[in-house]
């Protein structure tokens, strides 16, 4: 035989530290182009593993990989999610004025439901698999966007609350299956970036989808709602995205640049991933001190759409902030996801400091959108008939115009560096694709509970104030029960036999084995 010719000869013992502690050097460390040592590890046989270099690049893209999958989960938000938020985002989903109370009352019900579901979707997701979770997830959109345009004709407010109640378990599987890809998939060093660049994709959508009700309207200048056309847009979108969904790979097929596989339970049962949710709070139970901000995560949009945007401006004007509030998430999620990968600094100083920076954000932009507020009629002075045709906010009125809009900009930049610091938070307390789903589905439920009683609070025709009073407050308490995990229980690193604790898996099962090359 030829002294070229090589045999490669795997030499491991499962059992010993020394093994160990080189899989979790391999599980975390990175080489040229995101490859251990510069060279990519050998991948399995098959479609899913055949690599390619888009436009000549020096980075190897493969189906299953995790840039690959995100790309994809992220084309699903753009147009689910994406587009929900592009038509929430016109105030009220686009009903005139009078007819907002519908809108809210649709948001109650399907925050109830996705609290309820989102909750446990980390099971669901863990035991059917993301692919079935995400295709299920995508159907509520579109009936969801359906019933708008019937209630356009038909006035059926029953078919409204009914598909937001439905919207609400399809939201919750999809967006723990969306987490869990985007906290499970990337290496410690890059959740970062991967949470930043789905952000932009996702809100991406919405940019897209407002400028469908900005071109609709843009020579109208006294329409007060959306047309038609508008719906059946979001309508055929919506469901294109559902159909993508089929063409994910679900976790246990995923390689990462190193070799290394998502960790998740071979063998998940019902009663196994009922238990998983409860071990990941018995385990970890300090966890309970996110559940705050969990809450005040969607609860500013209730101020946002229908106490600012939908009052203050008209249809066309509503549709043109609609458009710079995506904007400025995209914004948001570039300097934010970024900041929080930057490698200058330590894991766990760097989420200090971003807690830091949301405190500043916190008092920041919601203490100038108080000074704007206190100045604006009361919500009985809206109600009263006699003011139904009160002139409202056009783009054409100057200096009067762009202060709330900027506003109404910096808020949406808001949203995106909450959220993007509590996804990378959750990122960083676990590298299991099992654990990220079950935080996944917590954030989700908890977040959609809060939103629910927001919306509420806005169907029951509180004032303004209260509502923007009450979300400031929250926001800031959040903070301060959150601060003590974030300062004393994020490190720098999590060893991959912590993550394995929480799995039926083995270091055998999701290394890459160091590889000994020896003569034959």
């Amino acid at each position: 035989m030829s002294d070229d010719h090589k045999e490669t000869v795997v030499e491991h013992s499962a059992d010993s530290k020394e093994f160990g502690h080189a899989a979790d050097e391999v599980y975390n460390s990175t080489g040229v182009d995101g490859r251990i040592g510069g060279d990519a590890p050998a991948r399995p046989a098959g479609w899913m593993y055949k690599g390619y270099r888009p436009f000549g690049r020096n980075i190897e893209l493969w189906y299953a990989s995790p840039k690959v999958q995100l790309l994809m989960i992220s084309l699903v938000c753009f147009l689910c999610p994406g587009m929900f938020n592009a038509l929430n985002g016109l105030g009220g989903a686009g009903l005139p004025p009078e007819k907002i109370y519908v809108g809210s009352n649709c948001s109650v019900a399907l925050y109830s439901t996705f609290a309820v579901f989102g909750f446990f979707a980390g099971t669901i997701t863990n035991r059917l698999g993301l692919r079935p979770s995400l295709a299920f997830g995508g159907l509520g959109y579109c009936i969801y966007a359906a019933s708008f345009l019937s209630y356009g004709h038909t006035e059926n407010e029953g078919f409204v609350y009914f598909a937001g109640a439905f919207l609400g378990v399809c939201a919750g599987i999809l967006w723990c299956a969306q987490g869990a890809i985007m906290m499970a998939y990337p290496r410690e060093e890059a959740k970062g970036r991967y949470i930043s660049v789905f952000w932009i994709i996702f809100n991406l959508g919405a940019v897209i989808g407002s400028l469908v009700p900005l071109a609709q309207a843009v020579n109208d200048k006294y329409s007060d709602k959306a047309s038609d056309g508008v719906y059946v847009a979001f309508i055929i979108l919506m469901a294109i995205g559902a159909v993508l969904s089929f063409f994910l790979c679900n976790a246990d097929k995923v390689i990462r640049e190193d070799g290394s596989k998502v960790i998740v339970m071979k063998n998940p049962t019902w009663g196994s991933e009922l238990k998983g949710l409860w071990e990941t709070l018995s385990s970890q139970p300090w966890i309970l001190l996110l559940f705050p901000m969990f809450f005040c995560s969607n609860i500013f949009y209730t101020y946002q759409n229908n106490a600012l945007n939908a009052i203050a401006f008209n249809a066309r004007s509503r549709a043109l902030n609609g458009l710079l509030y995506w904007l400025a998430q995209i914004i948001g999620a570039v300097i934010n996801g970024f900041a929080l990968d930057y490698k200058g600094i330590k894991r766990s100083t760097r989420a200090r400091l971003s807690l830091i920076f949301l405190v500043a954000c916190t008092f920041g932009i919601w203490g100038g959108g108080w000074a704007w507020q206190k100045q604006q009629q009361t919500r009985a002075w809206h109600s009263d008939k006699a003011n139904k045709n009160a002139p409202q906010l056009d783009w054409e009125d100057g200096g009067k115009f762009l202060g709330p809009m900027f506003l109404y900009f910096f808020y949406g930049m808001y949203d995106a560096i909450w959220q993007t610091c509590i996804y990378w938070y959750m990122g960083a307390l676990s590298n299991s694709g099992r654990k990220a789903a079950n935080l996944a589905g917590f954030y989700k439920g908890i977040q959609s509970a809060g939103a629910a009683i927001f919306w509420r609070l806005d169907g029951l025709q509180l004032e303004y104030n209260t509502i923007f009073g009450a979300t400031w407050g929250c926001l800031a308490a959040s903070l301060l029960i959150a601060a003590p995990v974030i300062f004393m229980r994020i490190q720098d690193h999590v060893s991959i036999e912590e993550d394995l604790k929480f799995s039926d898996e083995t270091i055998e099962d999701v290394v890459a084995v160091p590889e000994k090359h020896v003569d034959a």
